[in-house]
């Protein structure tokens, strides 16, 4: 009965999540799966070998979705690191990850970045 009041009452004091639209959406996760891959990589993981170096290129990007998520939608940094948070955590699974980064990396070379 407590977890359950506990949950009620964060859901109550969180602020609601933005709307986002598709390329919103795409971006945020692929920034999101970037950060996931680059921090793997710097952490020596040799699952995340078979992609390309994060750093610079998927840094800079995580950077630039970010700012533009926050001019567009007039989230805040802590909102924004919530979206970032929760789209990370289902990055988690190995095949979610592998799922997504063939066409972040597209996004990435797109991009310009």
């Amino acid at each position: 009965m407590l977890n359950f009041l506990f949950a009620s009452t964060l859901a109550l004091a969180a602020p609601a999540a933005p709307q986002l639209n598709l390329q919103q959406q795409a971006s945020l996760r692929c920034a999101a799966a970037f950060a996931v891959v680059a921090t793997r990589q710097e952490r020596g993981d040799a699952a995340v070998r078979a992609w390309p170096v994060m750093n610079p290129r998927g840094k800079e990007f995580f950077v630039r979705a970010g700012a533009q998520l926050m001019d567009e939608t007039g989230i805040t940094r802590e909102q924004l690191s919530a979206l970032f948070a929760v789209e990370a955590e289902g990055l988690k699974d190995e095949r979610k990850l592998a799922e997504v980064m063939p066409g972040c990396l597209l996004l990435l070379d797109a991009s310009g970045i």
